[in-house]
């Protein structure tokens, strides 16, 4: 067994144990998400109280954030809307709404059901599920500069970037087309080898638009470890590692391994990790490579926000707000900001608000590593 997941036996021996006494919640059911955790046996959710929560928009469906610090040391959040097919900017320290850009269309500023969002620099990259393809805005005027993707992309959800020169990145995207009259049945096994797709993207150095190549597509085929609904990826360079989430509770939702040029490790989360479906995924850098990933279980009343080592993927706690329920994406914003010294995690709440969380109080309730925050 991989020395990374050496406690992952362990741990889903104890996780059968706890779900034997307790079931995992969906959004329909009641009572406490505390109860629907496979791990609350031994690892109770604690509490962490939101220190905002937006005010709520209703028609807008936002789905995923990203951060941008402004040149006067504020902090933009940028989230996606996708039934209004357009961009909201909030204040991410107070969580006032400050602008929204874009409208439905396939022209050059304009979006289909947008969905994964990444801020790398000054450049703003949009994945459009409906428009097939990513599209990259200059900061802070949202300048359209070009799209990529459009080619190959067939259903796109959620997207990571990894700088790999000064200027250029890999950009990776995950591609969830289905089958069916309700785009709800799995491709067959030899087409889920195109689940991610990966794309290498510079400036052009004569009118500054982009210029992307695609580099190919991966996703292991076995029908125990396929990836079937595919949308939250994140990655951690430093470790060869990309960990893409599965939504699929039909088979098992979780979270999955793999390295940066595609390959699969074997390696994923016990079965019984999520009580519904593994949703957003950031990673919490801390000095001296230390660190933490932080996965979303999309359950209601409360979303449960999970916690795993960095370079083990151990799983070291829990936590859930008091408002926060059935979140899609998630943005981990480390560096300092007027309101959060110690970093934020940024939350979509039930589709129509945002939530943010204190990691100085995050690491507090957690006992986590002090050099994450200091």
């Amino acid at each position: 067994m991989n020395s990374r997941l050496t406690t992952a036996a362990t741990l889903l021996a104890l996780l059968a144990l706890a779900a034997c006494s307790t079931g995992p919640l969906t959004r329909e059911s009641s009572g406490s998400s505390r109860n629907a955790m496979p791990m609350a046996g031994t690892h109770p959710t604690l509490n962490i109280p939101e220190t905002f929560v937006s005010d709520a928009l209703e028609g807008e469906e936002l789905d995923s954030l990203a951060t941008w610090p402004t040149p006067d040391g504020g902090t933009w959040l940028i989230a996606t809307a996708k039934a209004s097919h357009r961009l909201r900017v909030f204040d991410g320290d107070s969580g006032a709404p400050l602008r929204v850009f874009g409208g439905k269309g396939e022209g050059a500023g304009q979006f289909k059901r947008p969905n994964g969002i990444a801020v790398m620099g000054d450049l703003l990259f949009v994945v459009e599920r409906d428009n097939h393809r990513v599209q990259v805005l200059a900061l802070p005027d949202f300048t359209p500069l070009g799209t990529f993707g459009a080619d190959v992309l067939r259903s796109p959800y959620g997207i990571w970037l990894h700088e790999t020169l000064p200027g250029e990145y890999d950009a990776y995207v995950t591609d969830s087309f289905m089958y069916g009259e309700e785009y709800d049945q799995v491709p067959a096994w030899d087409e889920l080898d195109e689940r991610v797709k990966r794309f290498h993207v510079a400036r052009s150095p004569t009118d500054g638009g982009v210029l992307a190549r695609f580099q190919g597509a991966f996703g292991d085929t076995s029908p125990d470890t396929a990836l079937r609904m595919v949308e939250s990826l994140a990655g951690d360079a430093a470790n060869d590692r990309l960990m893409v989430a599965d939504e699929d509770r039909r088979h098992v939702s979780t979270l999955r391994e793999y390295t940066l040029d595609g390959r699969y490790t074997g390696n994923s989360l016990p079965d019984a990790t999520f009580g519904a479906e593994a949703e957003g995924v950031a990673l919490w850098n801390c000095r001296d490579g230390q660190g933490y990933w932080v996965a979303v279980d999309q359950l209601a009343p409360l979303t449960v926000f999970l916690l795993f080592d960095r370079n083990t993927l151990d799983y070291v706690g829990s936590f859930e707000g008091d408002t926060t329920s059935y979140t899609d994406g998630i943005t981990l914003h480390a560096a300092p900001t007027r309101a959060f010294t110690g970093g934020v995690l940024y939350a979509v709440h039930d589709d129509k608000a945002i939530t943010a969380f204190d990691l100085r109080e995050v690491a507090r309730v957690l006992s986590l590593e002090h050099n994450c925050t200091d």
